[in-house]
């Protein structure tokens, strides 16, 4: 069985689906999802899909991109995630790709997501873009290997995967690796240990190859696990162990997953 550690299914485009990309998931051997949060005011949504399906698990946090948000408070992420199905912080982080400026905003944004994920005891799923020494260095500085968590949707180069497990979290890879040009990020998911790795879909984008160009959703994961698989010379059997065993970890829903 797959997992799929981070989507964003309650996206209007995908939760008009919802029934179907269960269906999809089921059929493709995926067992569980998590629908992950990018701000306060359509974080209901994500706890509503959660909720409505078993097998799906939210998050909460507000994403870098987010610019004209209002900034949440640590004792407010704290809450939130008190809910029995919010299962991570995040996604925070960082993104100097798509915003210029004095993005000072952005990093105590990011400072709160890590205190709150330390205090509520949840790990934290980080975004990062463009921006990798400084995600490393506030990670450092506030102690997020305290939290753990995953660096999600992983594009940075073998020495930022080796510092962020470093710091006690995983590394997750998206379609991305399977794209013909991501030379370099095929030999990271080559080479980390297995025991580090997730795998994911980051739907509605990023589909994976044979349907990249095309809406993702998480049945698909299981062709990112594949091309791991490929890529390492290992089955896709012994891939989707370890990702699930490695989910459940962080996570902590060993005993509470099938």
């Amino acid at each position: 069985m797959f997992i799929d550690s981070h989507c964003h299914i309650d996206f209007p485009e995908l939760a008009e689906r919802a029934d179907e990309l269960m269906a999809n998931m089921a059929a493709n051997q995926v067992s569980h999802a998590l629908c992950v949060s990018v701000n306060l005011p359509e974080w209901p949504r994500v706890v509503a899909m959660a909720e409505r399906y078993a097998h799906v698990y939210a998050s909460v946090g507000v994403h870098p991109d987010y610019e004209d948000e209002v900034e949440p408070s640590v004792a407010q992420l704290v809450a939130l995630a008190q809910h029995p199905k919010v299962i991570a912080i995040g996604e925070t982080g960082l993104d100097y790709y798509r915003l210029q400026g004095d993005l000072e905003w952005q990093r105590e944004r990011f400072r709160v997501h890590i205190r709150a994920a330390r205090e509520a005891g949840k790990p934290l799923i980080i975004h990062t873009r463009s921006a990798a020494e400084d995600t490393l260095r506030i990670m450092a500085e506030e102690k997020a290997s305290e939290a753990s968590g995953v660096m999600h949707c992983f594009t940075e180069s073998q020495a930022v995967a080796e510092a962020a497990i470093a710091q006690n979290f995983y590394i997750s890879f998206s379609g991305i690796v399977t794209f013909k040009k991501a030379e370099e990020l095929k030999e990271v998911a080559r080479t980390i240990p297995l025991e580090r790795m997730l795998i994911e879909t980051d739907s509605p984008y990023l589909a994976p190859m044979p349907f990249r160009g095309k809406q993702n959703q998480p049945a698909y994961v299981k062709h990112v696990a594949e091309h791991i698989a490929d890529l390492r010379g290992i089955s896709v059997a012994e891939v989707a162990a370890a990702t699930t065993a490695n989910f459940k970890r962080l996570f902590k829903l060993e005993g509470v997953l099938a």
